[in-house]
């Protein structure tokens, strides 16, 4: 669906609680089949436009008719944020004829009131915990406005940061995805809120990494790659899922019954409810696989999608449709059965209505606030730290702060129309003055006219604060106009005229800290050779500039790693650490090897990266046994050191290869990863078990195989792990 995220991030709207009874999750035993039986009651008990009516989602907005509410012509709502209107719609249902009660759903993707780092910064994190955290805390908030259902977690998986919605996800690997995935559904449920895992499926491969656009996947990746996130989700109780806007293999997913009735229902058992896409219905005549709404309408249904999202085609010709026997009547109510398995296992038959007046103080509790500055803290990631520069040394006297998106656009710090009474959020500069030693000036200079530094404001007042400091911290990167949904991007530096700051502020001979604060991955080629220091974050939230102060003051170590490789150049593009292995692999950078002729091959920073203040060395790697049979388990094991002077947090990654298989097998694939405390001068061993079951892969067919053979087994630090082990893995 349109996330319209750009105009979230610009505008923030949101709230908070639930008490911790509000966990929602799928009834078993008694209850589950006490629920059935009250939905047969009920569909006996409703009209054709009744139960039509249970399908169609609607939206705050010009055009909302509330007496559709009244009529039982509306199944649920979404896009309402403010207490009392949720409490009216509510009402509205509760005043039709079977006062079945709404679903009210909403983008709570990376905060309600208090807010997180985008999924890709929480992603960054590499700590679950602490991503289900987040996603409680949202969920709780949510909750607390009345808001049932989140239209998240996104799952899909993209090896392209050409796509605006990598934000939303939690990067390039199925493996780290499907860990991500499922936390985040147990933290919204736990929080009080039904997710949407989405989008099924092949949303995150666009051509070109251009959104919308077609996919081309096969069978063995699909099963591999971009259906374990999804699985995971699932299996951690996801009750609903929202079907992809793109067209898969030349089928418009919108439409695809082999994934959301075969693959879906039939195989996984899956007994919740799919959603469409933001109009997505509608847009299968752009396909070119309807001839108009009311085609559309039944192709979709008869696939496997229940709810039509603001797209009113189900609402003005399924009924129809029923009438004429083109979509049966048992298929309508399949649908409808559905749908209200979900309200049921939510308790919204049982549940009071919001209470308007109690959620303003349930916002942006003392305990959210902590959660977002961890979340905030550990996603940092210093991509570079030449000559030590970071932490800020006791030699610096004077530190200039260069950037508009160091400071919060008034508009995110103070609009609050859904008066829920957000509060205000600290500036860099701020945050920074707060934390460094006695004595030393800190000074600001926006540079720009706005954060998005398209113009600017007063480019030499920048330098000259630049070149009468002893650093400077340059905040850069990509606003709410270059990111999210309907964001893809064909040249990936630092949009508008900042590209020109920064080389300028290079100029000044000063070192210069690039602090970024992105939706995705960025070429930073250059950065890379002429700056100082860089730090990446993707939009902090709430917390964020207090979690860049710290780090930068050393207050905090870095411990945040990439989710996704960063190229060196978009020609790279896709990229992703795990790849298969060629017949003409680069040996010495001659014609003929897979090369560019122009660039190399390597990612500038690879997959799961991020330097510390302390050092990390990794030794003694081990497997309790050599041989394992094809249903065992393998115990692997490292000495992790922290050599710095400094206590950190390691993220000690387990990368497999098979050198030998009927098909040819990635040259690396991350098994298992552990975020790690270690104080200065201490060894840990980090010990994995892991399942021979999870070595397999998936042919043409879909077919889940296990080969024996040896396994190589990779322990380090990033996907470059350099601890070397072995096993194989023979017939029982």
């Amino acid at each position: 669906m349109i996330l319209r995220l750009a105009a979230a991030l610009c505008l923030t709207l949101l709230a908070h609680a639930a008490p911790a009874q509000d966990t929602v999750a799928w009834k078993t035993g008694r209850e589950a089949k006490l629920i059935e039986t009250r939905i047969e009651a009920l569909l006996k008990t409703m009209t054709l436009d009744e139960k039509v009516g249970q399908l169609h989602l609607s939206g705050r907005g010009e055009g909302f008719n509330a007496a559709r509410i009244r009529e039982g012509r509306m199944g649920g709502v979404m896009n309402f944020v403010v207490p009392q209107e949720v409490a009216d719609v509510q009402k509205a249902a509760r005043e039709s004829r079977l006062k079945i009660p709404l679903i009210i759903g909403l983008d709570a993707v990376h905060g309600f009131s208090t807010y997180f780092p985008l999924p890709l910064g929480q992603a960054s994190t590499w700590n679950p915990e602490l991503i289900e955290e987040a996603a409680y805390w949202t969920g709780r908030e949510a909750r607390a406005a009345g808001i049932q259902w989140t239209f998240a977690p996104m799952v899909d998986i993209s090896r392209d940061p050409r796509w605006g919605r990598v934000l939303e996800g939690a990067g390039e690997d199925a493996y780290f995805g499907s860990i991500v995935a499922a936390s985040r559904t147990h933290g919204y449920q736990r929080g009080g809120v039904a997710t949407t895992v989405k989008h099924f499926v092949g949303y995150g491969a666009g051509e070109a990494g251009r959104d919308y656009n077609s996919t081309w996947i096969p069978t063995s990746q699909l099963f591999d790659l971009y259906l374990p996130p999804f699985k995971a989700s699932f299996e951690a109780g996801s009750m609903t899922a929202m079907a992809a806007f793109n067209a898969l293999n030349g089928v418009p997913t919108t439409a695809h019954g082999g994934l959301l009735t075969g693959l879906l229902r039939q195989n996984w058992g899956f007994k919740g409810f799919v959603v469409s896409d933001f109009g997505s219905i509608t847009e299968l005549r752009l396909h070119g696989i309807a001839k108009d709404d009311a085609e559309a309408a039944r192709k979709a249904l008869l696939a496997g999608i229940d709810m039509d999202m603001m797209g009113d085609v189900y609402d003005k010709h399924l009924a129809a449709e029923v009438k004429a026997g083109r979509v049966s009547v048992k298929m309508l109510d399949e649908a409808v059965r559905r749908v209200l398995r979900v309200k049921f296992h939510l308790g919204l038959f049982e549940r009071p209505d919001v209470d308007p007046a109690a959620a303003p103080a349930l916002m942006q509790t003392q305990e959210a606030r902590e959660v977002a500055l961890r979340a905030a803290r550990e996603g940092i990631i210093l991509l570079k730290n030449a000559n030590e520069t970071l932490p800020v040394a006791s030699s610096v006297k004077r530190l200039a702060v260069i950037g508009a998106m160091a400071v919060p656009e008034a508009e995110r710090v103070w609009t609050d129309p859904a008066g829920l009474g957000r509060r205000a959020i600290q500036s860099l500069p701020d945050a920074l003055k707060e934390r460094v030693q006695a004595g030393v000036e800190v000074v600001y200079e926006p540079a720009f006219t706005r954060n998005c530094g398209t113009e600017f404001a007063d480019k030499e007042a920048a330098l000259r604060a630049a070149a009468a400091s002893d650093l400077v911290i340059a905040m850069l990167g990509e606003d709410c106009e270059f990111i999210g949904e309907g964001a893809s991007r064909a040249n990936l530096g630092l949009p508008g005229v900042q590209q020109e700051l920064l080389e300028a502020l290079v100029a000044t001979g000063k070192p210069v800290v690039l602090v970024l604060a992105t939706g995705r991955p960025l070429v930073l080629t250059w950065a890379d050779a002429h700056v100082a220091a860089i730090v990446q974050t993707f939009h902090g939230g709430t917390e964020g500039r207090t979690a860049i102060a710290e780090v930068l003051t050393g207050a905090a170590n870095p411990a945040g790693r990439t989710p996704m490789s960063y190229p060196r150049s978009v020609g790279q593009i896709p990229i992703y650490y795990n790849h298969l292995p060629t017949g003409r692999p680069q040996k010495i950078r001659q014609r003929y090897e897979s090369i560019y002729m122009d660039e190399k091959n390597e990612p500038l920073y690879p997959f799961g990266f991020g330097l510390s203040y302390s050092r990390f060395t990794y030794a003694n790697p081990r497997v309790d046994r050599s041989r394992i049979p094809i249903n065992g388990i393998a115990e692997i094991s490292v000495d992790v050191t922290n050599s710095g002077s400094r206590d950190g947090q390691e993220v000690t990654q387990l990368y497999i290869r098979q050198p030998v298989a009927i098909r040819s097998r990635p040259v690396r694939e991350l098994k298992g990863f552990n975020k790690l405390a270690i104080k200065a001068g201490e060894t840990r061993t980090v010990r994995f078990k892991l399942e021979a079951q999870k070595l397999g892969y998936h042919d043409d067919t879909g077919r889940y195989v296990i080969e024996p053979g040896l396994f190589e087994v990779y322990l380090g630090g990033s996907a470059l792990a350099e601890a070397k082990t072995q096993f194989e893995v023979i017939k029982p």
